[in-house]
């Protein structure tokens, strides 16, 4: 379950920035995991919940968002939309497609309490 090291880099993300900007609580995580990213976005939530304990993302609201995938397609050279990899493109039929949007991970946005 990758889920579990990727909620790891996301907690040190977050007390990094804790830290660095001298905060004591996260009261909303937002992230963004595409479609694409092969992140389960079940899983990873219940990563944050078991390694949140203790830390400054305990009992935080984490809010996930989960952008759609586009990718070109080099058969017919235009965007379309997919929902996960290995589909056609959506207009021409064509298996050749090189993913352009929803294959991240990202922290967007802490909401914090002062120290």
């Amino acid at each position: 379950m990758h889920e579990l090291s990727l909620a790891g880099s996301i907690l040190r993300i977050v007390e990094d920035a804790a830290r660095r900007e001298r905060f004591a609580r996260v009261t909303r995580l937002t992230l963004r995991v595409g479609r694409l990213s092969g992140v389960g976005v079940d899983a990873l939530r219940f990563a944050l919940g078991v390694l949140a304990g203790g830390t400054c993302i305990e009992g935080a609201d984490i809010r996930i968002e989960e952008p759609p995938g586009r990718a070109l397609c080099l058969d017919c050279d235009r965007l379309t939309a997919i929902e996960a990899r290995g589909e056609p493109c959506a207009r021409c039929g064509g298996w050749r497609l090189r993913p352009v949007e929803g294959t991240e991970l990202r922290v967007v946005d802490i909401l914090v309490e002062d120290a």
